[in-house]
């Protein structure tokens, strides 16, 4: 074997000990984000395991070995001498949940999630089909805490501006919908800024809608409503002035009949912001994409699936830009824009327009 074949033999085995290793330690980003540990450990100082685990109320053996892993993992200073450990802050940013949209840590609880699914997959992968949605048990909690640690900061603010003149509108008074609203935390928020309009959210899960109507009576609402009803099933008459969806279409079953739906429901001139993961549809596009390995195995592993089980199209969670302008086009929306956030870049942002149906006006006699 030549020297240049060593070397690449190298580079390529050490390569895949930092994929194992680093699969490894997102586990344990997991288990620091459940437990609390990160926000303990957020404020910078120095402490011993035993300090750390009496913070977090805490069993500390358990506390010093994940410790041994973080350390390791170089997230977390260790002091030999004082046998202290130490967050820095710049780690903090992306780990603690006062860093809010930014935090990672909630991300990597999907390892420990999807997992659980792994032999169904396997099994998949050699006989077709796929995993139901059922066999995902905690999944929609957990999409719940993602979805409401955005949307707390990034949706008044930042989300609903960037269809020109919504929020003058919503003030006003107008008819919306959230195409699989899960826990409806995004539209009780709407509900709660906007009072004049109404607001109505769908989705499959009960658990989530109870999740939805208990958050809605808590905050005091009687403008919104939850409504347990495919979105791929929604058709006329045109009631809404305003329908989102987000990251809702790449994992439906018949993702068109979906979209075809929205545009029957939506009024003339109504507009539908669908938020979806910010792709391309060609895999060479995505080579680039730091967050590629994370949507490709999401979608190996959930949302292609839960497609096929139930004989879908199988879109993918990387259908890609390309494939939802075309398919958005198909569906009868016409000027889409496409928009980007920059606390938010997972997610592409595709502003379309349902064009009005009165017949054009006659000229002269």
């Amino acid at each position: 074997m030549t020297t240049t074949q060593d070397d690449a033999l190298e580079r390529a085995g050490n390569h895949v000990l930092r994929i194992v290793n680093d699969g490894m330690l997102s586990l344990m980003l997991s288990v620091g984000h459940r437990t609390g540990l990160f926000d303990v450990m957020a404020g910078g100082r120095p402490a011993t395991s035993d300090e750390i685990a009496a913070a977090a109320g805490l069993d500390e053996r358990y506390v010093r070995e994940w410790l041994g892993a973080m350390a390791c993992g170089r997230v977390v200073g260790y002091d030999p001498a004082e046998g202290t450990y130490r967050l820095p802050a710049e780690y903090a940013a992306f780990l603690a949940r006062a860093a809010g949209p930014d935090n990672l840590a909630l991300q990597a609880q999907y390892v420990g999630l999807l997992g659980t699914v792994e032999k169904r997959v396997v099994d998949s992968f050699r006989h077709g089909g796929g995993v139901p949605y059922s066999a995902f048990a905690e999944f929609q909690p957990l999409m719940a805490e993602e979805s409401a640690q955005v949307a707390d900061a990034l949706l008044l603010d930042t989300r609903l501006p960037l269809v020109p003149g919504l929020t003058a509108r919503l003030a006003a008074g107008i008819d919306v919908a959230d195409v699989g609203c899960g826990s409806g935390h995004l539209l009780n928020l709407m509900a709660v800024a906007y009072p004049a309009s109404r607001f109505t959210g769908y989705d499959i899960a009960d658990d989530a809608l109870a999740s939805g109507r208990a958050e809605a009576e808590r905050m005091g609402l009687r403008n919104v409503e939850f409504v347990h009803q495919d979105g791929a099933t929604l058709r006329g008459p045109a009631r809404f002035d305003f329908v989102t969806t987000f990251d809702a279409v790449h994992d439906q079953a018949p993702p068109d009949l979906l979209l075809s739906g929205i545009a029957a429901a939506l009024r003339d001139d109504g507009t539908y912001l669908c938020v979806d993961i910010a792709a391309s549809s060609r895999l060479e596009d995505n080579l680039g994409n730091p967050f590629a390995p994370y949507i490709y195995t999401f979608s190996t592993m959930h949302c292609m699936t839960v497609s096929l089980a139930v004989g879908g199209m199988g879109l993918g969670t990387a259908w890609g830009k390309q494939l939802a302008l075309s398919m958005l086009g198909a569906a009868g929306f016409r000027d889409v824009e496409v928009r980007t956030v920059d606390r938010d870049p997972l997610n592409n942002y595709y502003i379309a327009r349902k064009p009005s149906r009165e017949p054009p006006h006659s000229f002269g006699p």
